[in-house]
C-alpha cells in the first residue's frame, strides 16, 4: 500500500498534533486538524502554529488540497478558516455528522435560526466511505462516533489519522462525556478500526506524555490492539464502558470548550463583528 509522507506539528498548550500530509509523487497535500493558537485571559487569537505548517508547505513546495478536520474539537480553535484563506484552491472539510453537532451547540449557545446547521461553514462534508484523492494517493473516510458525534478518523494508503478516538496505547481512549458523546458507540467505532491490517500506521489528535515520557504520535495497529490500556484484545463492550464511563466522572471539562466549539462549529471561522466592530465568544452558564 502506498506511503504518504507525514509532517507532525506539536500545539503544546492543548497538547494537539497536526499533521501536514503529502504524496511523494505529486507533492499534492492535506493538512488535518490544524490549530488557531488563542490565550484565554487576554482573549486574544494568534497564527503561529498554522504559520509553521504553512511554511513548511511552502518550503516543501507543495500543493494543499485539502484542509481537514476529524471534528469539532473542544480542547482548541481549529485554523481551517485562516488557513483556507490562505490557500484559497484547498477545500476545508469535516464529517456529515457536524451538522448533529451544530444542532446540539446552536441553542445551547442560543445562536438563533440564522445560524446554518447544514454544515454549509465548510466547503465539503465527508460521508461514511467516500474517497478523495492526494495526488495518486486514495484516502478513505471512517466515522468513528463515540467521542463527538461528528468524529471521523480518515486513511490515507498505509497510514489512519484517528483524531480523538485512540491515543496512543498508553494513553487510552477520547473521553465520551461530551454532548453526542458515548462510551458504547466509540467501542465498536474502535473496534472498526482494529478491522485495519496490523501494520496500518496510526497518528494520533492527542498525546499527554503519560509518566513524564516525550510526546509521541505515531503507533500502529497491532500495537493499539495488543497494548492499548482501555480497548486492548480482550476487553469486552461492557468493561470498556464500566471504565470509560467511571474515568470521565473524574474529569473536569477542557478549559476551552465553550469558546472553542462556537468558534469550531463555524469551521474555525470567529463570530461576525457587532456593532461596535467586536467579536464577542458567549459564556453559556450551567449548561454543560
Amino acid at each position: 500500500m502506498s506511503a504518504p509522507d507525514v509532517l507532525p506539528f506539536f500545539h503544546a498548550d492543548s497538547n494537539t498534533w497536526t499533521y501536514l500530509v503529502s504524496d511523494p509523487a505529486t507533492r499534492e497535500a492535506a493538512i488535518i486538524d490544524p490549530v488557531l493558537d488563542f490565550d484565554p485571559k487576554a482573549g486574544r487569537t494568534g497564527t503561529v502554529s498554522a504559520q509553521a505548517v504553512l511554511a513548511a508547505v511552502r518550503e516543501l513546495g507543495l500543493t494543499v488540497r485539502w484542509i481537514i478536520e476529524t471534528h469539532a474539537h473542544a480542547d482548541h480553535f481549529s485554523a481551517g478558516h485562516w488557513l483556507r484563506q490562505a490557500l484559497p484552491d484547498a477545500v476545508l472539510a469535516i464529517g456529515e455528522g457536524i451538522r448533529k453537532v451544530q444542532k446540539t451547540f446552536r441553542p445551547i449557545f442560543n445562536l438563533g435560526e440564522h445560524f446554518p446547521v447544514d454544515g454549509s461553514q465548510f466547503d465539503h462534508l465527508f460521508t461514511d466511505g467516500e474517497r478523495f484523492a492526494i495526488g495518486v494517493l486514495e484516502g478513505e473516510v471512517i466515522p468513528v462516533p463515540g467521542h463527538t458525534s461528528d468524529s471521523v478518523a480518515y486513511r490515507v494508503g498505509d497510514a489512519l489519522f484517528t483524531g480523538d478516538s485512540l491515543f496512543m496505547p498508553d494513553g487510552g481512549t477520547a473521553r465520551c462525556d461530551f454532548p453526542g458523546g458515548d462510551a458504547a458507540t466509540l467501542y465498536q467505532s474502535i473496534q472498526r478500526l482494529y478491522r485495519l491490517p496490523d501494520d496500518t500506521r496510526v497518528f494520533v489528535c492527542h498525546d499527554y506524555g503519560p509518566g513524564g515520557r516525550e510526546v509521541r504520535c505515531e503507533t500502529t495497529i497491532g500495537d493499539q490492539k495488543r497494548g492499548n490500556i482501555h480497548v486492548r484484545e480482550g476487553v469486552d463492550e461492557a468493561s470498556y464502558v464500566e471504565l470509560r464511563n467511571a474515568r470521565d466522572a473524574t474529569l473536569a471539562m477542557p478549559t476551552l470548550i465553550l469558546p472553542a466549539v462556537q468558534v469550531n462549529i463555524r469551521a474555525g471561522a470567529l463570530p461576525e463583528p457587532e456593532a461596535n466592530g467586536v467579536r464577542y465568544l458567549k459564556l453559556p452558564i450551567n449548561q454543560l
